[in-house]
């Protein structure tokens, strides 16, 4: 291979392609769309209510209306005495949203049935809350038929809400605080993050393969230029534009936004801040803790933490500030270049065989497979990180650039972690050889569908 010639075919691909309008509008659009969902997004949690409802409740059990308490949302209204039938008609003429049935008290079970009739769909708010009062009352019911004094409050005191902290051990027994669901979060992240990357950027280099191949620009190159050198050449090149596009994003996706909250934030913060409820349950801290005390050290007073116990706030920061940052993003750094590498070379390959994009769908099966199973079995790295199917996804090289990405926060030994890296960098060889060979017989190929008894003929050829 000739470097230097590699370099100016990068510098080629690299400003041809930032000077095409559609990558110019492409990088300025995105941002804005990212940056105008993110701001609907948070407009739409500060300022989303539900509506307000008028209920009709007719109840035959005699046990329910009792746990019916209005709230500033929901009205109950008693209307036992009146045939269900006759009301489900005249909902509308008495003023009324939503009409419950509830039916008689079953003996034999010592529970009820409950139907809700109403002209719009419920949301699933008021279905879970009416469940949950319904069922109130049918445990209450069924404490008073025990007789037992004072069986209510027993059973009240002797309920538990166990808080369970994770911790992990070092080699040294050092322990540090650790949240499996943290760990979850972060693994997904990266494990898609990396997928969507390699899958898009490969998929950027068979499509300008294909494009100077169909346009019959390649004769011109490849009688100047060898065919490998070309082939490596259009990949660095094509992960280069890749990568500016996606800086970009970043920055200006940041800069929109944050000249939107500008201008939006402090109103958008006083609506949210306004439903601490709503906010603790989304970051599932007890009773609805308002985040801005936990953010302040405040929330053992508002959630009564006991002597010792850790908040879960504390949790998400522990295990964030536990995670080994810089090993993993020397490793996100490392996996991504060598799985990007791998992937386009014989994403290269497959496009020098065809003459459309439409061809090429039988091709790269074989390809799209092992992306497929490495976002398959991250999925199960979250229950089980060190099973056997999660290991050696890690480190066979097919499915390793997304796996292996997906465990480091869960803990990686050394070895299995260089014996990955090792072996993904020795498969990119072999594949970059073989879809050299393929790539020098296939670009000049016209006229003629191939298939994979083609690219074998062209891979044995000298």
């Amino acid at each position: 291979m000739d470097f230097r010639i590699i370099k100016t075919v990068i510098a080629r691909e690299y400003s041809t392609r930032v000077k095409k309008k559609s990558f110019l509008v492409t990088t300025f659009l995105v941002p804005i769309l990212f940056a105008a969902m993110m701001v609907i997004v948070m407009y739409i949690a500060g300022n989303t209510k539900e509506r307000k409802q008028d209920v009709a409740v007719v109840d035959q059990s005699g046990i329910v209306m009792s746990h019916l308490i209005n709230t500033d949302r929901i009205t109950y209204e008693d209307y036992s005495s009146e045939a269900p039938d006759d009301l489900k008609g005249r909902l509308a003429s008495i003023g009324k949203d939503v009409l419950v049935v509830i039916s008689p008290l079953d003996s034999v079970a010592k529970t009820v049935t409950v139907q809700t009739y109403s002209k719009d769909p419920l949301g699933v708010e008021f279905t879970s809350g009416l469940r949950g009062k319904v069922d109130d009352a049918v445990e209450e019911y069924r404490v008073r038929q025990y007789g037992i004094e004072n069986l209510s409050q027993i059973m009240e005191e002797v309920k538990s809400h166990v808080s369970v902290t994770e911790y992990t051990l070092d080699e040294s027994g050092k322990e540090t605080l650790s949240e499996s669901g943290i760990y979850m979060i972060v693994s997904m992240v990266l494990g898609i993050i990396i997928w969507m990357f390699i899958t898009m950027f490969g998929a950027q280099v068979m499509s300008s393969v294909i494009e100077e191949k169909s346009s019959r620009v390649v004769e011109v190159l490849i009688s100047s230029v060898k065919a490998v050198d070309l082939m490596f050449g259009k990949i660095i090149g094509v992960a280069l534009v890749a990568l500016t596009q996606f800086l970009l994003w970043i920055v200006l996706t940041v800069i929109l936004t944050g000249v939107a909250s500008a201008f939006m934030g402090k109103d958008m913060l006083k609506s949210i801040q306004g439903n601490p409820q709503m906010v603790g349950q989304t970051v599932n801290l007890p009773g609805g803790t308002d985040v801005a005390s936990v953010a302040l050290g405040e929330a053992a007073d508002t959630a009564a933490v006991a002597p010792g116990q850790i908040n879960q706030m504390q949790k998400v920061v522990g295990t964030l500030a536990n995670i080994p940052w810089v090993k993993l993003i020397v490793s996100f750094l490392i996996f991504f270049i060598l799985g990007y590498l791998l992937y386009a070379s014989m994403y290269a390959a497959v496009g020098s065989a065809v003459e459309n994009e439409g061809d090429a769908s039988q091709l790269q099966l074989p390809l799209t497979i092992p992306l497929m199973i490495a976002y398959f079995i991250i999925l199960m790295a979250f229950q089980n990180p060190d099973s056997p199917v999660v290991v050696w996804g890690s480190i066979i090289p097919f499915t390793s650039p997304i796996v292996m990405l997906a465990r480091i926060p869960y803990g990686v030994p050394t070895w299995q972690l260089i014996l990955s890296v090792v072996l993904l960098f020795l498969t990119f060889l072999g594949c970059a050889w073989a879809s050299a060979k393929i790539y020098k017989a296939g670009i000049l190929m016209f006229g003629k569908k191939s298939t994979f008894k083609d690219l074998w003929k062209w891979l044995k050829q000298s």
